[in-house]
């Protein structure tokens, strides 16, 4: 069982790597897709900006997709401003969740419906962080597809050492 102190001890070195990547957004390239199916590359900076915001979310019981709307981001600068702001606040909110906190469960709506529901705790791993490495995955493809140098995130990348 993961504490919320355990659990800032994996989260503060994504969010460092995270904030790497989101550095090389070029804002010229905001509405580059490599599929027609696939979100632009502005929607992901986007979206990987917005999801530490979970962290400040599960202190209530539910949320609904949609019901949140980020500001409009177009530059790196934006996206930084943003994501540090959600990851001090969703890191705060953390750190003051008790063990008790973190076994109630979560309900995330979707169109009126129950999309799932989870253990806060589970919530925070599958949701914030997995997820968010996921997409951070996703935007290191649209990077390199674009010749932008790659940051380190767990290792050297053929653009930069360690």
């Amino acid at each position: 069982m993961i504490t919320a102190g355990q659990f800032l001890k994996e989260f503060d070195p994504e969010m460092t790597a995270t904030r790497r990547m989101l550095e090389r957004v070029p804002a010229e390239k905001g509405d580059w897709k490599p599929h027609a199916k696939s979100k632009s590359l502005g929607e992901l900076a986007t979206h990987i900006t917005e999801l530490p915001r979970w962290g400040m979310r599960i202190h209530d019981d539910s949320f609904t997709v949609g019901s949140e709307k980020a500001p409009p981001m177009k530059t790196a600068a934006e996206f930084l401003a943003r994501f540090d702001e959600n990851v001090r606040d969703g890191r705060e909110a953390i750190a003051a969740m008790s063990d008790a906190d973190l076994e109630r469960e979560f309900t995330v709506l979707r169109q009126g419906q129950v999309f799932f529901a989870l253990k806060k705790r589970s919530l925070l791993k599958r949701v914030l962080l997995n997820h968010l490495i996921h997409h951070r995955g996703q935007l290191s493809v649209y990077l390199r597809m674009n010749d932008v140098p790659l940051p380190s995130v767990y290792g050297p990348t053929a653009d930069e050492a360690m």
